[in-house]
């Protein structure tokens, strides 16, 4: 079974130690892992990829000091290594232009505002996974106790 990571960039502390806490019921099967910023990213997902294993989702914030969250995103989005993984933008400060390059340049498949709720953020993740596992051609049986079941479904029959 390949190990799928869920990457969490933020360059405060506090608020990925929430994200950690608010995916924890993931990690029978996922690994979480957390950036501080773009470049820890980048490299996390060169390490997970030489290591043979597969990177989900990304998930990251808008606003930080080297580069911003759409960077991050559209530089994931043009690795075709990465050209399935689902990318996520969570975020307090984005403007409407941010959240438009957002779409166009990292071809993000979800918005999530800060404050967000952990059932909205847990319940995304998991219909997001479900849709990495199914593209990525993975036994999605393997995973059935974090997938999202009504997504799952739905793209089977």
């Amino acid at each position: 079974m390949e190990t799928i990571n869920i990457i969490c960039v933020d360059d405060q502390q506090e608020v990925l130690d929430s994200v950690m806490r608010d995916l924890r019921p993931l990690t029978p099967l996922i690994r979480l892992e957390e950036a501080s910023g773009v470049e820890d990213c980048l490299s996390l997902m060169d390490q997970i990829d030489s290591d043979g294993d597969l990177v989900g989702i990304v998930i990251s914030d808008q606003v930080m000091p080297e580069a911003n969250g759409t960077e991050l995103l559209a530089k994931v989005a043009s690795d075709r290594r990465f050209a399935k993984t689902r990318k996520i933008l969570l975020t307090g400060q984005a403007t409407h232009a941010d959240t438009i390059n957002a779409i166009n340049d990292g071809h993000i498949d979800n918005y999530i505002e800060k404050p967000w709720q952990q059932e909205k953020l847990l319940a995304i993740v998991k219909k997001l996974l479900t849709l990495y596992v199914l593209d990525a051609g993975l036994d999605h049986t393997e995973y059935m106790s974090v997938l999202d079941q009504p997504t799952l479904f739905a793209k089977l029959r």
